[in-house]
């Protein structure tokens, strides 16, 4: 991992794409039922620390991964394209089809961490950026979220009530857009090299 690969319009878009994807603004609900369920308060290094290190791992080791399962990059991204379209599809239609495992018992690390914030869509994201970008304009766009990560769940209560119900619907739909956008890229770049 070199800086000579460095892009401002690459880390621009993965930061976008990771934006959308963990859709912290799409959490705020869920994020605000777990905080009351944990005794009013969420940590937040603890939470952005687990999330980041995992995005972090799994783009470091991710390829060695797929490797011992006997997958290339693009076939990963091909699947990836799929989650990530139907998670822009729930935030646009408003449709579930991933349910939430909303248990709160385990704190800040399950399930803020993992799955809300570094779940399966998210670290899928991460693999398929991998075969359309270098590898350090994703580790910054990774940790450009997890800074925006850290300031949401330290401000929720301010962002609940500034944005309302209706602003958050509307944030919701415009990143799912974008996801849906992201995800007919990825799926268009890679697709060709399949079974090569």
């Amino acid at each position: 991992m070199t800086f000579d690969n460095l892009s401002a319009k690459e880390i621009l878009t993965i930061s976008f794409t990771l934006f959308a994807v963990i859709d912290m603004v799409g959490n705020i609900p869920v994020l605000a039922a777990l905080r009351a369920k944990m005794g009013g308060e969420i940590r937040s290094t603890q939470a952005t620390l687990a999330s980041g290190g995992l995005m972090v791992l799994f783009l470091l080791v991710g390829q060695q991964f797929l490797n011992i399962l006997g997958l290339d990059v693009q076939s990963f991204a091909v699947a990836g394209s799929i989650v990530i379209f139907i998670i822009g599809l729930e935030m646009v239609l408003g449709i579930e089809f991933f349910k939430q495992d909303n248990n709160p018992k385990s704190g800040s690390v399950v399930p803020i961490a993992f799955p809300l914030i570094a779940g399966s869509g998210t670290l899928t994201t991460i693999m398929s950026l991998k075969a359309n970008y270098n590898d350090i304009n994703i580790l910054i766009g990774i940790l450009v979220n997890c800074i925006f990560i850290y300031l949401v769940l330290k401000s929720l209560k301010w962002i609940e009530k500034m944005l309302g119900p209706n602003g958050m619907v509307v944030i919701r739909k415009f990143f799912g857009v974008i996801l849906l956008a992201i995800a007919v890229k990825i799926f268009g770049s890679n697709f060709s090299h399949l079974g090569k």
